[in-house]
């Protein structure tokens, strides 16, 4: 199962780079269909929003009024006629502005703007995974040192980090997210990683602070403090690896968690601006077309982040076996 869950993060991962370097879905805003085109196994069932050119009223003779021919009409047939050949020499240089017939189907169904759900969804994986990862290494980092530094030399310093500790942990985490994104009132990925970054690294103290107690301890910690070793040389050194399962785990565990953190934004408008997808933007956009009957963008996009999240999961448990040095 750990095998499988890494096959399915790496071919999401290989989608999300191709997308990155413009290979696949570079052109994911592209009108490619009609509005809520279904996919292609729906096409048969479902009623389509076909483009219907309204017909132009024409006028097959001349006007008649009460019996009496319109004194005007010779002029005007003249008038028409020098128009005629106007208007089919300027038709000639306006080829290219004639509207293409719309795609009635795609292969995951369209928006109501004709765009791809299957690149649009593609798209926003990569802001998604992006904000997720990047969120997940910074808490990560910052979580591994504060909880070396209070776990190791303990002290003061430990006082101190339990008290910023409390303090983050004394507010619900989603509530302080909204809170900090309301204030800072700039919507980008870039503050989004921050947010979620500077505010998710408890977890990852918590736990590192109780191994670090537990290690500073042993025998192998005492002798390379007997041999001369310096504080950060047992802290980065000797203790670190051997608590690296850990810091792995948390931070795979942490990629899911922020992955659903940045959905929850982005679905409440605290996310991503307009112009950038994600899968946050993209459910922020199904409620309405639920009403409507057109559920497939809900459905393709729910599924996708259903399959990541659940093999990230997955492979946190796989990498937690296969590192953790007591199940040697």
């Amino acid at each position: 199962m750990g095998m499988a869950a890494l096959w399915v993060v790496s071919i999401f991962l290989v989608m999300i780079v191709a997308s990155a370097l413009g290979l696949i879905a570079k052109d994911w805003d592209t009108q490619w269909a009609q509005s809520f085109a279904p996919p292609f196994l729906m096409e048969s069932s479902t009623s389509t929003q076909a483009e219907a050119l309204s017909p132009v009223p024409t006028v097959k003779g001349p006007v008649d009024l009460y019996g009496l021919r319109d004194p005007l009409e010779p002029v005007m047939r003249a008038w028409r006629d020098q128009s005629a050949l106007q208007g089919h020499s300027e038709a000639l240089n306006r080829v290219d502005q004639v509207p293409v017939a719309k795609s009635t189907s795609l292969l995951l169904g369209a928006d109501k703007w004709g765009r791809s759900v299957a690149l649009k969804v593609i798209k926003g994986a990569e802001t998604s995974v992006l904000v997720g990862m990047a969120s997940a290494l910074l808490a990560t980092c910052i979580g591994t040192l504060l909880g070396a530094l209070a776990g190791y030399l303990g002290s003061w310093v430990d006082a101190v980090m339990e008290w910023l500790y409390g303090v983050f942990t004394a507010i619900p985490y989603l509530l302080l997210v909204f809170a900090i994104a309301a204030v800072l009132q700039q919507k980008g990925v870039f503050t989004i990683i921050l947010i979620l970054g500077l505010t998710g690294w408890t977890g990852v103290y918590r736990l590192i602070r109780a191994e670090y107690l537990k290690h500073k301890a042993r025998e192998y910690v005492q002798a390379a403090r007997a041999i001369g070793a310096s504080d950060l040389r047992r802290m980065f050194i000797h203790i670190l690896p051997n608590v690296s399962h850990v810091i792995l785990v948390q931070l795979s565990q942490q990629v899911v968690n922020f992955i659903k953190a940045e959905v929850i934004l982005s679905f409440l408008g605290f996310g991503v601006p307009v112009d950038v997808v994600s899968w946050g933007s993209i459910l922020n956009e199904t409620p309405n077309e639920l009403i409507l009957g057109y559920g497939w963008q809900l459905i393709v996009c729910g599924l996708a982040m259903a399959i990541l999240v659940t093999a990230f999961a997955m492979l946190t448990d796989a990498l937690r076996d296969a590192l953790d040095p007591r199940l040697k």
